[in-house]
């Protein structure tokens, strides 16, 4: 039972399968399935008597999973749910399956290579598209409506709060001064123009276009939301491997972590984070800032 070759590579493959664990006959909640690359590894491992359980808030992700997971799909050991992975005890709820009883768990965190290659998403500035950058198309908020709605002073506390970004108050002034922005080359042109020095090796719009991004999608949000609760999910020795691309999301997933080690929950089984290794890197630069966090419940 073999699905098509992947429309896109999943990051850190290798490292999910060993820090997962997956077993014939497990129970496993893929909280952002995308187009399926981890899952379809993790399904050959849990065998025809097994269950993934893939979210995703992006519609047309889960359109290309259901096909390239078809095999899997037909004979019921995946289920795919259109949500936000918040809503984790809903899905297992719906799927039938109870409290401390998932197996694992896997977070693969932040905006998806499928989001970032379609320039009517508007997730980058590498193409021309609308400001949108909403995940789940059928939310209102896009990157735009912030924009305009919210104040000079919001969208400073955005930038600086969810992109770190020096120059968050200056970037923002100038936004309001030129208003409307309406396009991601647009936006990705005035902070150019705003941000003082030479353009170094990183565009000055990225932490501008990561802030948005996140507060469209309240993407920190969900991921707390989902930490506080999930390891009521988990059977004993069950494992949560998490992957984040940025400071912020990895700040949040690892000092969770402590918390639930110091309270007897988990056992930590990365004392720091994994990194892709440099063949990885070198064949897909997108997982150079990747960082693979894991434990186990106890």
């Amino acid at each position: 039972m073999e699905p098509e070759v992947s429309p896109h590579r999943p990051v850190m493959l290798k490292e999910v399968l060993e820090w997962l664990e997956p077993r014939p006959g497990q129970v496993v909640l893929d909280c952002t399935i995308g187009v399926g690359g981890h899952a379809a590894a993790i399904l050959k491992e849990l065998g025809p008597d097994g269950l993934l359980l893939g979210i995703d808030k992006d519609e047309g992700a889960l359109e290309m999973a259901n096909r390239f997971l078809a095999p899997f799909v037909k004979t019921g050991n995946v289920r795919l749910f259109h949500t936000d992975y918040r809503n984790a005890k809903s899905v297992l709820d719906e799927a039938g399956v109870g409290d401390g009883m998932v197996d694992g768990m896997l977070l693969d965190l932040g905006a998806s290579s499928l989001q970032f290659d379609s320039p009517d998403r508007g997730f980058s500035f590498q193409y021309e598209g609308p400001l949108d950058m909403r995940m789940d198309r059928s939310e209102k908020v896009t990157a735009m409506n912030l924009l305009k709605r919210l104040s000079e002073k919001e969208l400073a506390d955005i930038f600086w709060r969810y992109g770190e970004e020096r120059w968050s108050r200056r970037i923002a002034r100038s936004i309001k001064r030129q208003a409307p922005i309406e396009t991601t080359t647009q936006l990705a042109n005035l902070v150019a123009r705003t941000v003082p020095g030479k353009r170094g090796r990183i565009h000055p719009a990225t932490r501008v276009f990561q802030a948005l991004r996140i507060a469209v999608n309240k993407e920190l949000e969900s991921l707390e939301a989902f930490l506080d609760c999930s390891y009521r999910f988990q059977r004993s020795g069950g494992r949560t491997v998490a992957i984040s691309f940025q400071s912020l999301e990895d700040r949040i997933v690892k000092h969770s972590f402590l918390e639930g080690s110091r309270e007897g929950v988990y056992r930590i089984l990365t004392r720091k984070p994994v990194r892709p290794s440099q063949e990885e890197v070198q064949e897909n630069s997108r997982s150079r800032s990747a960082k693979l966090r894991a434990v186990e419940r106890v």
